[in-house]
């Protein structure tokens, strides 16, 4: 009989224990869930973390093999298609002259845009990034930069009179970057301007529009299958001012005060002729009415009055 207890008792306890071993189960599971919740938290954030130090480091690195500052581009295979977002931009200058497009120019390719800047004015950061070369070409870009920036793009900023950033060195889109100038192969004070993909040249009226100071929208999508009439249609659509005879404020970028645009009204607003082939001092100064000497004085011309085609000649 006392036996026969002793294996009831037993009996109730296994069931007892056997009945109580998925709730304590259940019990860690639901203690464990928010550790691991946790834990995936902190992967993430750590992840997030490498991902932002490797783009800091080395900016669009799913797009180029290497960093090197020795070289101003390099061409590597392009992508079928590629999202360019644009946002967080700032135009290199205020200026909307365009004074050569992206094309064919004199028998070779002009692999960008040459915008009419003067000698000191701040150029700018188009985008955020990191800044690649830092050089001098003197049968080319003269004083230059080149950017990489965090959207794939690289930019090149030629022909500046001085640098104000040096290689490696993080840039912010809008932080100045140089000053414009007529450094190296150039004909008169501009800043070319280039947009570069994987080290090809693109049309940078694609992406942005310097007579509205905008880009082109939020994002662009590259497509190498449609890149050449893309190109062709956004020169149409955004090219040079057509002739002479740019106003100072479009070249400026700068609305002229009431007083100045009073005096202007009654003096005559700042006016420039860009040169053709063919033409002289001469000819330019008996188109727009005024002596040669005049014209010399306004433009600080040598004795000899040598000119050269896409140079801007002030007339009045």
């Amino acid at each position: 009989m006392h036996l026969t207890k002793k294996i009831k008792t037993l009996a109730l306890s296994s069931i007892v224990l056997l009945a109580a071993t998925p709730v304590m189960g259940q019990d860690l599971l639901a203690r464990q869930a928010p550790v691991d919740k946790k834990v995936r938290a902190v992967d993430t954030l750590a992840l997030q973390s490498i991902m932002e130090r490797e783009e800091a480091a080395s900016p669009a690195a799913s797009l180029y093999q290497d960093w090197d500052n020795r070289y101003a581009h390099k061409a590597t295979e392009l992508p079928e298609t590629y999202r360019i977002d644009l946002r967080d931009f700032c135009m290199p200058t205020p200026s909307r002259v365009i004074t050569s497009n992206f094309g064919a120019r004199w028998g070779r390719m002009h692999k960008g845009l040459d915008i009419k800047v003067y000698i000191g004015d701040t150029i700018r950061a188009a985008f955020s990034g990191k800044v690649r070369v830092v050089k001098y070409e003197a049968k080319g870009y003269g004083n230059y930069v080149v950017i990489r920036h965090h959207n794939g793009l690289e930019t090149i900023y030629g022909h500046m009179s001085k640098q104000l950033v040096r290689e490696n060195q993080v840039v912010r889109a809008g932080d100045p970057i140089g000053l414009g100038g007529n450094t190296g192969r150039s004909t008169g004070s501009h800043l070319h301007f280039e947009t570069r993909l994987c080290g090809v040249a693109l049309n940078p009226a694609l992406f942005f529009d310097f007579k509205a100071q905008d880009v082109t929208g939020d994002f662009y999508t590259f497509r190498k299958s449609t890149i050449d009439r893309e190109s062709a249609q956004a020169t149409r659509l955004r090219g040079k001012n057509d002739g002479g005879g740019y106003r100072q404020e479009d070249v400026t970028g700068r609305a002229s005060s009431t007083a100045q645009q009073s005096q202007q009204r009654s003096s005559g607003a700042a006016r420039f002729h860009k040169v053709q082939a063919g033409e002289t001092a001469y000819s330019i100064a008996r188109k727009y009415n005024i002596s040669v000497e005049k014209l010399a004085e306004m433009n600080h011309l040598g004795k000899d009055l040598r000119i050269r085609p896409g140079q801007l000649l002030k007339y009045s």
